[in-house]
């Protein structure tokens, strides 16, 4: 299958939730054509509002909705709507518990010539540290889709984070299965864990096969969609395994995926872990592959930390 670009598919799930739910209400804040919220707005006309280039002020009108029994989905960019309305998501959405989707297109660095003011590489811990706040990281576009469908069902706020351009797809058609506060085992592995979100999974899938064809070592691949909450018990029986992780992620290293496993680590299976992800830095404008390039979010990249972390055994 060619590769598909989340946005699109978080579009589609949307026209078929407010299909059947008419008390579906979608936000943006003037970047409807890029979030492909636009297509939701041809569809419903009037559920779905332009709050302007004014993020804080979708967020509030988000959790009026809510208050009033609506399902709401708020989108922008990841940099945008998690960054400019932090404080707003906060008070006005995980306070109270409010029934509001922040569904973020163009996260990461993949956002590309933009450059550092719209590629956020710090969205997911500003989103897991707030009490009552779930975080999902879709690992392509098919479990976007689900996801999206799922998050339309429960109740409170969630955050769900997508990029830009189409990605290489993950799941077959029926296979996908997401389930919140669940890791999904892609590859089984012996020597060593990767633990990747995002559209590091396939690049995890395609770093088992190198260092199983050129260096004879076993890697299990784990699809972490559900950052908050996260699995415990897999990272658990994951390092009870295989004795040593590698974590990948289009973020920045500090306060994200990495983190919030070796967060689980810490407390229950000390060992050793090597994060591959942004090192501490911000972005810079370029082409999408040449930015994954310098921060070494590769293949390679993920060969490298896993051949580190094993030594370390």
């Amino acid at each position: 299958m060619s590769d598909l670009a989340m946005r699109d598919y978080y579009a589609k799930a949307l026209i078929a939730l407010g299909k059947v739910n008419k008390d579906i209400v979608v936000l943006d804040a003037d970047l409807s054509c890029s979030t492909r919220t636009e297509k939701f707005a041809k569809e419903f006309p009037d559920r779905f509002f332009n709050a302007g280039i004014s993020e804080q002020d979708c967020i509030g009108m988000s959790a009026g909705f809510a208050c009033m029994g609506k399902t709401v989905f708020a989108s922008s960019f990841a940099m945008f709507i998690t960054g400019r309305t932090w404080e707003q998501i906060r008070n006005s959405v995980c306070y109270p518990k409010l029934n509001v989707k922040v569904c973020a297109t163009h996260a990461g660095i993949t956002v590309g010539e933009d450059g550092a003011s719209h590629q956020a590489l710090e969205d997911i811990a500003l989103m897991r540290i707030l009490p009552n706040m779930r975080v999902i990281v879709p690992a392509d576009a098919l479990e976007a889709e689900q996801a999206i469908h799922f998050v339309a069902k429960e109740a409170g706020p969630f955050y769900v984070r997508m990029c830009r351009g189409a990605t290489p797809v993950v799941f077959n058609e029926g296979e996908c299965d997401f389930q919140l506060g669940k890791n999904k085992v892609l590859k089984d592995g012996n020597d060593l864990t990767i633990m990747a979100c995002g559209i590091m999974v396939d690049m995890a899938l395609k770093a088992a096969d190198v260092l199983k064809n050129e260096h004879n070592i076993t890697a299990a691949v784990v699809n972490v969609s559900s950052i908050k909450p996260i699995d415990e018990e897999n990272i658990y029986q994951m390092a009870t395994k295989t004795g040593a992780f590698v974590t990948a992620e289009e973020h920045t290293i500090y306060g994200g995926m990495g983190s919030a496993v070796a967060e689980v680590t810490a407390k229950k299976c000390p060992i050793p872990i090597e994060m591959l992800g942004v090192n501490g830095v911000f972005g810079e404008s370029g082409k999408p592959n040449d930015l994954l390039n310098k921060h070494n979010l590769t293949v390679q990249g993920i060969v490298d930390k896993a051949l580190a972390v094993k030594s370390r055994k």
